[in-house]
């Protein structure tokens, strides 16, 4: 197990860049990239949209919860991308928590106001829970999962009006402020 590398989860609303934050951070770090939907799909052989329509949304939600306990446990640094509806499972909390007390992970909330995501998420069919009023299921979203995103989280970037680039480069700055300051060699 290489002790250097970070263990990095992004949670947040679906549209905040989860996905391909994840995938720059790994690249950078030189660690493995975990989707959990892309994960949950692979085990599955079925999209997200697939699942939720048959067997169901309930059932996503406990292989979700066993492919984030799997992800925790990689033996090795990663970037895991949650699911936005991670947090919904008190489990999956306390399980973020539990593994913070026995290993590094820092947990970052990829934070934007409903409005920004309504428009972010337009253009994708793959996101079956917005098929409605996607303005109205966002903020009902955001109501719901606010507190739950903040209790978990180490560190929290809006992403409104940044780029992924820019995002990536503020969890990095923040990986290395937390690095300097555990290693004790701050000023």
């Amino acid at each position: 197990m290489n002790t250097a590398a970070p263990v990095i989860v992004l949670v947040g609303l679906m549209g905040t860049g989860k996905s391909t934050v994840a995938w720059d951070l790994a690249q950078h770090y030189q660690v493995p990239c975990l989707d959990t939907d892309k994960l949950v799909e692979q085990r599955m052989g079925k999209t997200v949209r697939e699942i939720f329509e048959e067997p169901g949304e309930v059932f996503f939600r406990e292989v979700e919860s066993e492919v984030l306990r799997d992800c925790l446990h990689s033996p090795e640094g990663a970037v895991i991308a949650a699911a936005g509806g991670v947090v919904l499972a008190e489990e999956n909390r306390k399980l973020i928590k539990k593994t913070k007390t026995q290993r590094k992970i820092t947990v970052v909330w990829l934070h934007a106001l409903p409005e920004v995501l309504a428009v972010r998420t337009a253009k994708g069919s793959h996101r079956p829970a917005l098929d409605m009023d996607r303005l109205q299921v966002l903020e009902q979203m955001y109501a719901l999962r606010e507190p739950m995103y903040r209790e978990v989280s180490d560190v929290v970037i809006d992403v409104s009006e940044r780029s992924i680039e820019s995002v990536t480069s503020l969890i990095i700055d923040a990986m290395d402020e937390a690095a300097i300051w555990e290693d004790g060699t701050h000023e």
